[in-house]
């Protein structure tokens, strides 16, 4: 594997991310954020940006390549993570929840 590729280095960075989000309450069902609506919005945004184009950068080098194992993991880490960070922000959004 040599060096670290973009699509790890995103795996990496959407985990940090989701990891701050997670501990900022972002999950909480009476919407006490220890981070302001708008920065966490933001923040996920970003989440799901990095990820998706890591995955997206990933496809682009195994076409490129050929078929890799470990790259193929990641790949698929970044696709759920982006999935995650999609439905999160869904849930974030005022008057998206779910019984609200």
């Amino acid at each position: 594997m040599g060096k670290l590729t973009f699509p790890w280095l995103a795996l990496g960075l959407g985990l940090l991310v989701a990891v701050g989000l997670l501990s900022s309450g972002v999950l909480s069902p009476n919407a006490s954020y220890a981070l302001p609506l708008l920065t966490m919005l933001i923040v996920n945004e970003f989440g799901f940006f990095v990820t998706a184009i890591g995955a997206g950068v990933g496809i682009n080098m195994i076409l490129k390549d050929g078929r890799q194992t470990s790259l193929l993991m990641v790949i698929i880490g970044d696709v759920i993570l982006a999935v995650c960070f999609l439905f999160l922000a869904i849930r974030l959004w005022p008057g998206m929840a779910a019984g609200q």
